[in-house]
C-alpha cells in the first residue's frame, strides 16, 4: 500500500508557499518640450509623438503579464504613458499623488550645465548641499513616499503584478532605497531611461529581485541619431 501524506505534513508544505508579487516602476515616455526647460510638476507637458510610441512599447512589454493594477503619477505625461497599458489589460488608471515628480526650485527654467539659470549668481544659494539636495525635495522624503506607494501596490496586487508610472528621479531614489544604497548621487549615473521598467519582485513581503529593462532602447537610439544629424 502506498504511503499517504499526513495532515501535518500537508500543513507544513503549504506553509512554505508564499505569494510572488511584482511591482513594475515605469518611467514616462518622451515629453514635448521644445524650450528644454525643467518642467517638473508644471502642468501642460504632454508626451511627444515619440513618447506615445514609447508608451505603446511599454504596453507591449507588459502585455503578457498578470497585471491587476495600473497606477500613475498625477502628471499628464505619466497618465498618457499609462493609458495603453490600462486599455490592453482593461483596467482603470489609478492616480497616486505619492509617485509624483520631485519638487524643484528650478521648475520652468533651463538648467543644463553651463546654460541658463545655473549661471546666474542669484541661484547659487540653492546649490550649497547636493546631499539633501538643497534645490528641491529631500531625497529621503522622495524615498519614503515612493516606498509607501510601492507597499500599497504590492499589498493590493498580492500574488499578481502592478505597474506604477512615475518619473526618473523618484524611480531611481526608490531603487537606491530598495538596494540599501546611499540616496545622494550623480544624476548622470541613473539607470532609468525613458519608458524603462524597474521591476521589483517580492516573495511575500521580501524583496528578492530587481530587474531593469528598456523596451524603447531602439527608439531612443534612433532619436539620438536624428538629433545629431
Amino acid at each position: 500500500m502506498a504511503p499517504q501524506s499526513s495532515p501535518s505534513g500537508c500543513a507544513a508544505e503549504s506553509h512554505l508557499i508564499v505569494d510572488r508579487t511584482v511591482v513594475h516602476l515605469l518611467r514616462h515616455g518622451e515629453v514635448f518640450n521644445p524650450e528644454k526647460v525643467l518642467y517638473g510638476r508644471l502642468p501642460g507637458y504632454h508626451l511627444s509623438d515619440l513618447g506615445r510610441q514609447m508608451a505603446d512599447r511599454a504596453a507591449g512589454a507588459l502585455a503578457g503579464r498578470d497585471l491587476v493594477s495600473v497606477i500613475s503619477s498625477p502628471m499628464e505625461r505619466a497618465q498618457e504613458t499609462a493609458v495603453p497599458i490600462s486599455e490592453s489589460h482593461d483596467l482603470p488608471v489609478e492616480i497616486q499623488p505619492l509617485v509624483i515628480e520631485a519638487d524643484n526650485v528650478f521648475e520652468g527654467q533651463r538648467v543644463s550645465v553651463g546654460d541658463g539659470v545655473l549661471r546666474q549668481p542669484r541661484t547659487w544659494k540653492h546649490l550649497y548641499n547636493p546631499f539633501r539636495p538643497s534645490w528641491g525635495e529631500p531625497y529621503v522624503e522622495v524615498a519614503d513616499r515612493m516606498h509607501a506607494a510601492i507597499d500599497q501596490a504590492r499589498e493590493s496586487a498580492r500574488g499578481h503584478e502592478a505597474v506604477i508610472v512615475s518619473h526618473q528621479l523618484p524611480i531611481w531614489i526608490a531603487r537606491l532605497r530598495a538596494e540599501n544604497r546611499r540616496l545622494w548621487h550623480d544624476p548622470r549615473s541613473r539607470q532609468c531611461g525613458l519608458a524603462s521598467l524597474t521591476s521589483l519582485t517580492y516573495d511575500g513581503d521580501e524583496l528578492v529581485a530587481i530587474e531593469y529593462t528598456e523596451p524603447s532602447r531602439d527608439l531612443l537610439a534612433r532619436a539620438s541619431k536624428i538629433a545629431g544629424a
